[in-house]
């Protein structure tokens, strides 16, 4: 038990096992809590982090009946789980309240004027309560508690984004005079204590030693087998099948699948096989209608199988799942167990099945499952100094109180020659001591805390919203020609407006899928570090969809590829460079290429597992010979502009991710290069030229 005790009102509240008894991680973080201290609950899934960081939220609301507590959560769909959790648990339940975009008005009001306990998420508290931080001024007066749930998301841009949001937070609550207590919940990540530091500048009390009952796990990695000598099942077809047969034996269960087309894909083929509305599709980019719909379904077990992407990753109940399959590495060994932990509750069994797809990485972990099994989780990794992504707090910053200099520590070591630069520019202002934004409206309504920049396209049909995407994913998935999946519903994009920021679908029947073709230039600029023949540098990347290729939906047989117009997209990044040796006098000068495009692929296929990010976090690009230096060399840069620490940390593990890079080819049992080691369907020069051999002497 706790050394503090909880109000006799509040214990009263707990369900009877826990009126007396709490795991040992709740009990150490509930006492670092009462002691005063900032505290990170590192622990896994289903293990009770949420009961760690209520318990003190609720001691402080029945103690001190002014005090109150914001709970950040990642998404919407998480906040209204935990608000019925939560409500059990409080002597009067409507002080307690979610505060989203869903939020009617009038409800809104009642929240600000008369609750305690506020549920919301990043993206609101970035452009509804901040900007008008002096309608919350009772809030932030009476402050005790910041929450932030589910820590280990708030990795890459998004993460990025939402340290700026906790930093400006904080210094708000401190112009009002409160230093509230930040408490974090994450899954088991590597680098708990030093994510959290990253996120709000502060430091805290790890409390990571796992005291909760865990049932059996089963895992089975499955590699879909081939259908002829040159390809195999599609992971989607393959998945959708595992999904429909469990749910047909009223197995409940979850398949996560790395993308919003994979996820409708699998939902679309599960559901022609199984009984009448047993399966259904979860992302981003529905309305909250649906949402709302889906989530309800779910609870209610009328839905026995779902098809989602990581938005279900999260810690949302999804009631008693007796399966997940897990389409597709899902970017970092975290995430993996993050997924498979989702199948069985405290000491309950659960299965989870890998479904592999036909990709080099994915077959280099089947062919030695041990690097997810025995594997060590990955950190966290996020930049709230990215100049881009910092530039624009600092105007958000700077519109809600002026901004000092001895304010701007708060934000990095580069924030006030960044705000200098901004005053040159005619961004900010320089006044008085401090800077101040030189217009009325805020400047957060321009800032998309979920992208590195850009506008949100509304996907249209006829006059009504079907959703939305960031602008630079609509040039890859909402050009004229491209096919929308949603809700096992097939939708053609007829039109892109980038200047109305509308795209208009109609909806149609054809059998196939488009999937955008990229190109890409890498121009280096300047260089930050060197190690032998490797470097990280600046680099400037301009892309291009070039066009799309059309797939079967049935199987995911290639059709055709049609040609594309669209404006090009250039930004700078950080990436890691390797410069090659030239060829010898006598060696096959067309070979020798293809052999420099092996090691390309070969390094960006092993990058995400030693930067703990997704493959579409990373880029990559290659040259025979180079302008500088007259070799070849290889780039594999952050697909993100100023970087996020992708790169870094690539650089700080080269003789790894050359040693690992090689296994995967060399190891390949094949003779010149397949799916399993050196091809790519991301390729953009269609997989040629690629030698093997020479590849793995380059490596």
């Amino acid at each position: 038990m706790p050394r503090t005790q909880p109000p006799a009102a509040l214990r009263a509240q707990l369900p009877v096992d826990q009126q007396e008894r709490l795991y040992v991680h709740q009990a150490q973080a509930y006492d670092a809590a009462m002691a005063g201290r900032n505290v990170v609950l590192a622990t896994g899934t289903n293990s009770g982090k949420t009961l760690g960081f209520l318990l003190p939220v609720l001691h402080r609301y029945y103690a001190e009946p002014a005090s109150r507590s914001i709970l950040i959560y990642p998404t919407k769909a998480l906040a209204q789980d935990q608000l019925s959790r939560l409500r059990e648990l409080m002597a009067f339940p409507e002080e307690a309240g979610v505060y989203d975009g869903d939020t009617p008005k009038a409800a809104r009001a009642r929240l600000r004027q008369n609750g305690r306990i506020l549920l919301t998420n990043p993206d609101m508290l970035h452009l509804g309560i901040l900007p008008s931080h002096e309608n919350w001024a009772k809030w932030f007066r009476t402050l005790s508690f910041l929450v932030l749930d589910e820590m280990h998301v708030y990795r890459g841009v998004f993460g990025s984004h939402v340290g700026n949001v906790l930093r400006r937070t904080l210094r708000l609550a401190e112009w009002y005079r409160r230093a509230p207590q930040v408490l974090a919940g994450s899954a088991t990540i590597a680098n708990p204590g030093e994510h959290f530091r990253n996120l709000t500048g502060l430091s805290a009390e790890v409390v990571d030693d796992d005291g909760s009952p865990r049932g059996k796990r089963t895992v089975l990695f499955f590699n879909p087998p081939h259908v002829n000598p040159e390809k195999r099942l599609s992971p989607n077809v393959a998945t959708s099948q595992i999904l429909s047969d469990l749910v047909n034996r009223e197995v409940r269960t979850l398949a996560f699948c790395r993308t919003r087309v994979s996820a409708e894909l699998v939902g679309r083929y599960a559901a022609e096989r199984t009984k009448a509305n047993k399966v259904e599709t979860y992302r981003a980019g529905y309305t909250p209608k649906e949402r709302r719909d889906i989530e309800k379904r779910l609870h209610s077990g009328k839905l026995i199988g779902l098809s989602a992407t990581n938005a279900m990753e999260l810690g949302v109940d999804v009631g008693q799942l007796d399966a997940v399959l897990i389409n597709g590495y899902p970017g970092s060994i975290s995430s993996f167990w993050q997924q498979a932990g989702r199948a069985g509750r405290g000491s309950r069994d659960g299965l989870a099945i890998y479904v592999a797809h036909d990709e080099p990485l994915e077959q280099f972990l089947l062919r030695d499952p041990s690097r997810i099994l025995d594997g060590v989780c990955e950190s966290a990794v996020a930049n709230p100094e990215n100049p881009q992504i910092l530039s624009a707090h600092l105007k958000c910053a700077a519109h809600e109180k002026p901004l000092t200099m001895s304010e701007l520590q708060q934000f990095g070591e580069e924030a006030l020659s960044l705000a200098e630069s901004m005053d040159r520019s005619g961004e900010l202002e320089f006044r008085q001591g401090a800077f101040v934004y030189p217009r009325e409206e805020s400047p957060a309504l321009d800032v998309n805390i979920r992208s590195a920049g850009g506008e949100t396209i509304l996907l249209m049909v006829g006059g009504e919203e079907l959703g939305s995407m960031e602008e630079w994913r609509a040039l890859r998935s909402a050009h004229v020609g491209a096919i929308y999946l949603h809700r096992g519903a097939t939708f053609e994009v007829v039109e892109l407006n980038l200047d109305a920021k509308v795209a208009r679908l109609e909806p149609t029947s054809v059998p196939y899928y488009t999937q955008a073709v990229v190109s890409s230039i890498v121009m280096p600029q300047k260089t930050f570090k060197q190690s032998g023949p490797w470097s990280l540098c600046g680099v400037q990347v301009t892309t291009s969809v070039t066009g799309y290729r059309r797939k079967m939906l049935d199987g995911d047989q290639f059709l055709d590829m049609i040609d594309l117009d669209l404006p090009s997209q250039t930004f700078e990044t950080v990436a890691l460079r390797r410069d090659l040796p030239s060829p010898e006098e006598e060696e096959d000068a067309h070979r020798f290429i293809g052999g420099v495009h092996g090691v390309e692929h070969a390094l960006l296929a092993i990058a995400p597992l030693l930067a703990g990010c997704d493959r579409g976090d990373l880029g990559s690009s290659w040259s025979s010979m180079m302008y500088d230096t007259f070799r070849p060399a290889v780039f594999i840069y952050d697909e993100v502009p100023g970087g996020i620490g992708l790169a870094e940390k690539l650089f700080e593990n080269t003789d790894l991710l050359r040693a690992m890079a090689r296994q995967l080819v060399q190891l390949c049992p094949c003779d010149a290069g397949c799916p399993s080691c050196l091809l790519s369907a991301r390729c953009e020069s269609g997989n040629d030229p690629l030698d093997k051999l020479i590849s793995i002497k380059l490596l």
